[in-house]
């Protein structure tokens, strides 16, 4: 079984349950990645999701990446995404599978970049941030990155989010 733990900073508005968008966005990328297994498993796998500022966002990027920005979501897991197979046979017992964490001020601008919610673009983040913890990585190839993207496409239309790599096309008269 999969349980989310989540946090939002002041900075996230106040109005929006985080904690039950970032469980709906994780169960979702876990259900529709090749590891869905994990939701049923006997081990609870938990994913721990921050929502907080772009300083600490900032922060973690050079200290983990090198580089001096912040970023819209970082992920962190705890182990090697080769053992997910062998952790859903585990009897019991719990496992990080690890942490995402996502930058309010890089989400709200590309969000309104997007003409889009902050919280359709957040969950978006935590879908995708939750399938690196799964393995899944853009950066590899581009069969890799079309892997991912198909994906995150499943898990967002399951919540009821559009296609975020849509292209629309614009008519001109």
């Amino acid at each position: 079984m999969i349980l989310v733990e989540a946090g939002a900073g002041e900075e996230w508005d106040s109005r929006t349950d985080w904690e039950e968008l970032a469980e709906r966005a994780v169960l979702s990328a876990v259900a529709s990645s090749s590891h869905a297994a994990l939701n049923n498993s006997e081990l609870a796998v938990e994913v721990s999701v921050k929502f907080t500022d772009d300083a600490e966002l900032k922060a973690l990027n050079a200290a983990y990446r090198n580089k001096g920005s912040a970023t819209n979501v970082l992920s962190f897991p705890m182990f090697a995404a080769e053992l997910l197979d062998q952790i859903v046979t585990a009897d019991g017992g719990e496992v990080l599978l690890g942490d995402v964490v996502l930058a309010h001020g890089v989400c709200a601008a590309e969000a309104a970049d997007k003409g889009i919610a902050v919280e359709t673009h957040a969950a978006h983040l935590v879908v995708h941030g939750t399938l690196h913890l799964l393995g899944y990585d853009h950066e590899t190839s581009d069969d890799d990155a079309e892997t991912m993207e198909k994906v995150e496409r499943e898990a967002l239309s399951a919540i009821g989010i559009a296609d975020p790599y849509a292209v629309t096309e614009v008519q001109t008269h």
